[in-house]
């Protein structure tokens, strides 16, 4: 199963000049909560803006349409389309998790395109939604139709000025 995890604004800003719109230091902790056992697929330049590479505790997929693989460690499995991916999902190795169990949940962890790759296979999605915009936004998450999830606010948090919610949307019907 696919699940989507992210921190948007008002209007579904994601990023600003290749950075997050939006740094919560509680979002980072229930990101590390949530992920942590699990697969994550991330794009290239998700990868290289990470401050710790690769994500520990964590199969790391980078999605990227570049050849080269030689930039990423071993561990790092590289893929280049969504089809591979949905292809070693199905193979007998496919993307388990870490052996505390945790292998029914893959993670789309970003960007911008490869959210938008993974929002039709998604049975969740996990959002912290930010109750302001973020000016000069340049990376938006994909609208998406909000009637065929079921929406639950797992709690509400304040940082300084920002107001967000940690919210997860569960698709009503089986993909």
């Amino acid at each position: 199963m696919f699940s989507i995890i992210a921190c948007v604004g008002k209007n579904l800003e994601l990023g600003k000049n290749g950075d997050l719109c939006f740094h919560i230091p509680e979002d980072l902790k229930y990101f590390k909560k949530v992920t942590e056992g699990h697969p994550v697929i991330m794009g290239s330049s998700t990868y290289k803006s990470l401050p710790k590479a690769p994500l520990p505790k964590r199969k790391n997929i980078v999605l990227t349409r570049s050849e080269g693989t030689r930039d990423y460690p071993e561990e790092v499995v590289v893929l280049h389309s969504i089809e591979e991916v949905l292809g070693l999902v199905g193979a007998p190795e496919g993307l388990d998790g870490d052996s505390n169990g945790k292998k029914d949940e893959i993670f789309v962890i970003g960007g911008g395109s490869v959210y938008r790759q993974f929002l039709p296979l998604a049975s969740k999605l996990y959002l912290t939604e930010v109750k302001q915009g973020c000016d000069g936004a340049d990376t938006f998450f994909e609208e998406f139709d909000k009637s065929k999830f079921d929406r639950e606010v797992v709690s509400s948090g304040k940082t300084g000025e920002i107001e967000y919610d940690f919210v997860v949307y569960t698709r009503k019907e089986e993909l």
